[in-house]
């Protein structure tokens, strides 16, 4: 199979599997969450709420067609996710109690402004024994300063609190 084919067969798929959820029935949402979103209602969100999700670039979901994605008029930086999706998915997860997964969407939501090499540097100063207390720290800071990353932020210095409890942060 061609590396097209496989490309075309893939997008297909994930177009198909976007759309292909029917509209459900007004309900009478259980939990309702700060913005609203119900969901019994809107999940999942791709199929219930379309109009709610925009890509970075500004896209809808129906902009994305197989068509314009074969023909180069939509790009990789057209399908990435973007806070508000992340944040919508949180409240949603929360809605059903599943308030651990939330925070791992809402973390998500932070951190998708964060350039990929630079996340990717902060993983790597976060595996044990890679840094030390005040690298954590200041890492923590850059990520609540530079970023608006509070959450992240707090995890990174809760991080290099438990390293340091257990003997886990390199050595000057």
């Amino acid at each position: 199979m061609s590396e097209n084919k496989m490309l075309e067969d893939i997008v297909r798929e994930v177009l198909k599997s976007m759309a292909g959820a029917p509209a459900s029935q007004a309900t009478t949402c259980q939990a309702p969450a700060s913005t609203g979103l119900c969901p019994e209602r809107d999940y999942p969100l791709a199929s219930k709420r379309p109009e709610l999700l925009r890509t970075p670039t500004g896209k809808t979901l129906s902009d994305i067609t197989l068509d314009k994605i074969m023909s180069g008029e939509v790009k990789s930086e057209d399908v990435r996710i973007t806070p508000e999706t992340l944040r919508m998915q949180a409240e949603i997860a929360d809605g059903v109690g599943r308030y651990q997964f939330g925070d791992n969407l809402r973390r998500a939501a932070e951190i998708v402004a964060i350039p990929d090499d630079r996340v990717l540097e902060i993983y790597n100063a976060m595996r044990p024994y890679r840094s030390t207390k005040p690298e954590l720290l200041a890492i923590a800071e850059e990520l609540e300063v530079k970023y608006n990353a509070k959450i992240n932020a707090a995890l990174v210095r809760e991080s290099a609190d438990v390293y340091e409890r257990r003997n886990r942060l390199r050595a000057d």
